[in-house]
């Protein structure tokens, strides 16, 4: 790997971001001091791979929907028909996802571990820090593979023309509102909302954010606290924690969802995308993608393999399985009740001192922007992220 040493942002100019979660709880720095260094060629090859690796994602899901495939995927089945309602009409349109991948760089073929496209984190740092750092190092910030901003705005507008040019888009029209919502307490995720109420209100939506405990469900709709009613409801707060932790929510959003009355963003039926079980339908429908790993619901003899619940985040309840069934490492967490895949294991791209390192290309309509986890062979809460630059 090819590195580049820079230097850092000051946490006070992180601050001066809105960002703010800058150190760990061992007191280091989460936005590491080098940046990867990669070449044209292969920043499209990771375009050109996440652009094929999303067609797969959603012949995948018609193929789930037609056979009925919910349970295999862990999908919990007060979500069903909500995902069901969603996919079947184009306005309940997917803002954006975030592919993790081992490979493309020094070169390592690009693999896909697994597609967070629910509530993906490490939106702010790709499309914003990345700019940062470059400008501040006076290098050419010309020189990435990064249009998160743009392409997410482009397709905020997409929710009204839905199609692929968004030229009839009228700015001046004064009737889309957009209200954006998460958790009370938590930096990260309310500084990533109000990132994404920023770009819709420059693709020229009227916008608000109300944290999710101040919402009002009912038939009629979804409301902020002072009784402001919205055609688009867009919460970071995942899908199957609203199946598993609020169902009398889940079943108010798919009856609003049936009364047409509300449009949530991202749709119910990124949940399937979600599902780690997808890696073993992308796997039966496409064993010979370049992109994929073999997969299966029961574990791989004979190879080194990587069990993983079908939700989970963090690397939490992930384990590393040798060719013998033994097992090699592993992180505790919350999530062992959740059903397993187990996915053939692949090499991450390492540095000289051993660190390794996953790429993210986050996904908006196409892929729009790289960056990088580093961190040690299963990636956790504390992995630092690494900007990249194109040589």
């Amino acid at each position: 790997m090819k590195l580049t040493k820079i230097k850092p942002l000051k946490n006070e100019q992180l601050e001066e971001l809105g960002f703010t979660w800058h150190t760990d709880n061992d007191s280091s720095r989460y936005i590491d001091d080098t940046l990867v260094q990669i070449t044209q060629d292969e920043a499209e090859a990771y375009y050109e791979a996440v652009n094929e690796l999303y067609d797969m994602y959603a012949e995948a899901a018609e193929y789930v929907i037609e056979n009925n495939l919910f349970f295999e995927l862990g999908i919990p089945f007060n979500l069903v028909d909500a995902i069901k309602k969603s996919w079947e009409n184009d306005v309940h349109w997917h803002v954006y996802g975030r592919f993790d991948l081992s490979g493309g760089i020094d070169g390592k073929p690009i693999k896909l571990l697994e597609f967070n496209a629910d509530t993906p984190t490490a939106l702010f740092e790709t499309a914003l820090l990345q700019w940062a750092i470059l400008k501040e190092n006076n290098m050419n910030e010309d020189r990435q593979f990064n249009n998160v901003y743009d392409a997410i705005r482009e397709n905020f507008r997409r929710l009204v023309t839905l199609f692929d040019d968004t030229d009839s888009f009228d700015e001046n029209y004064d009737g889309w509102k957009i209200l954006f919502s998460s958790i009370q307490g938590n930096d990260e995720e309310e500084a990533t909302t109000r990132l994404l109420q920023q770009i819709a209100t420059d693709a020229g939506f009227n916008t608000s954010f109300e944290y999710l405990q101040d919402i009002k469900f009912d038939d009629n709709g979804i409301f902020d606290r002072d009784e402001n009613q919205y055609e688009y409801w867009f919460k970071l707060y995942p899908w199957e924690d609203i199946a598993t932790d609020e169902p009398e929510l889940a079943t108010m959003l798919t009856t609003i969802m049936q009364n047409q009355q509300a449009i949530i963003l991202n749709p119910a039926y990124t949940l399937l995308f979600q599902s780690k079980g997808m890696l073993k339908i992308l796997y039966d429908l496409f064993p010979d993608s370049p992109y994929l790993l073999k997969t299966s619901f029961e574990p791989l003899k004979g190879i080194k393999h990587v069990q993983k619940p079908v939700f989970g985040r963090e690397g939490a309840n992930v384990a590393i399985i040798d060719s013998n069934g033994d097992l090699i490492t592993q992180v505790s967490g919350p999530y062992d009740n959740h059903k397993k895949v187990y996915q053939e294991y692949v090499e991450l791209n390492t540095d000289s001192s051993g660190a390794k390192y996953q790429a993210g290309v986050f996904f908006a309509y196409e892929a729009c922007g790289l960056s990088f986890r580093k961190g040690g062979e299963i990636m956790n809460n504390m992995s630092k992220f690494v900007g990249h630059y194109i040589a």
